[in-house]
């Protein structure tokens, strides 16, 4: 004990120096907005670079169900290809939607589901023309809609977060409501505000309703696991378990508008 005390007081001057550095730092970045901003970024790339490397030894160990989830995605996209109408003239690029949206592949390289709030990290960011609020999907199902972005990396607030909310509708029929989450269980979400007037049956699906710019419509969300009325505003509050495991996802697609813009723009001018 003796020695830590003599420690300080031979060093007492470089370490109220170091200290004040400090202060002075966390006064700098807290005061000017651009010095704040570039503490952010850095921090980004640092703790987005340590979530890489940690992924990519998880990911090694969990190339087994990634291949299986790869076999389920094939053989779901083959049903849709052999089962659809009519003959595909054009080949194109997987990665790239026809019409108005654009698909980029990405990987999860943190996740979290135990919290009121989840967010997790992609490893695509601004340098791949990442931005605010487009959305995230797996082969699966819905996944969140794009927070923050840094150059290399890119936040996303998933559905298990109580500060979004999505529009979604029955597929069989055009009612329509807000999914959100009431944080008991992360393989359940809830739809709100569907009308008492709606048919509802336990293993409808439920689906993405396209009135949004984030979505389009028909990306699958989860099944009806159970309903209950609101007598009091004659609204169906909708249980529907996610298609997606929300506890062990890697692989996911950034879905892009290119319309967003011209839609945004015609409704700022209304």
């Amino acid at each position: 004990m003796q020695q830590i005390i003599n420690f300080f007081l031979r060093n007492k001057v470089f370490l109220l120096y170091l200290f004040l550095m400090f202060l002075a730092t966390v006064f700098t970045i807290q005061s000017h907005s651009y010095h704040k901003s570039r503490f952010i970024n850095s921090a980004n790339f640092l703790t987005g670079g340590i979530y890489n490397s940690v992924n990519d030894v998880q990911s090694f160990f969990n190339l087994r169900h990634q291949n299986k989830l790869l076999q389920e995605e094939n053989n779901y996209l083959k049903s849709i290809l052999y089962n659809s109408q009519g003959e595909l003239k054009n080949a194109y690029d997987s990665t790239q939607a026809l019409g108005n949206y654009k698909f980029t592949p990405a990987r999860i390289i943190k996740n979290s589901y135990a919290l009121s709030n989840n967010v997790l990290t992609l490893n695509k960011g601004r340098k791949d023309s990442i931005k605010q609020d487009f959305g995230v999907i797996t082969s699966k199902g819905i996944l969140g809609i794009i927070d923050k972005t840094s150059k290399n990396y890119a936040t996303v607030l998933s559905i298990l977060n109580t500060n979004i909310k999505i529009s979604a509708q029955l597929k069989n029929t055009n009612h329509f409501g807000s999914l959100i989450w009431d944080t008991k269980s992360p393989n359940i979400v809830q739809l709100t505000e569907i009308s008492k007037i709606a048919p509802l049956k336990k293993g409808d699906t439920i689906i993405t309703s396209g009135r949004s710019i984030i979505f389009p419509k028909g990306i699958r969300i989860g099944t009806i696991e159970n309903f209950k009325l609101d007598d009091a505003e004659n609204f169906y509050t909708i249980n529907v378990k996610l298609f997606n495991d929300m506890t062990n996802i890697e692989h996911v697609y950034i879905i892009e508008n290119r319309s967003k813009e011209e839609i945004n723009s015609l409704l700022n001018n209304e």
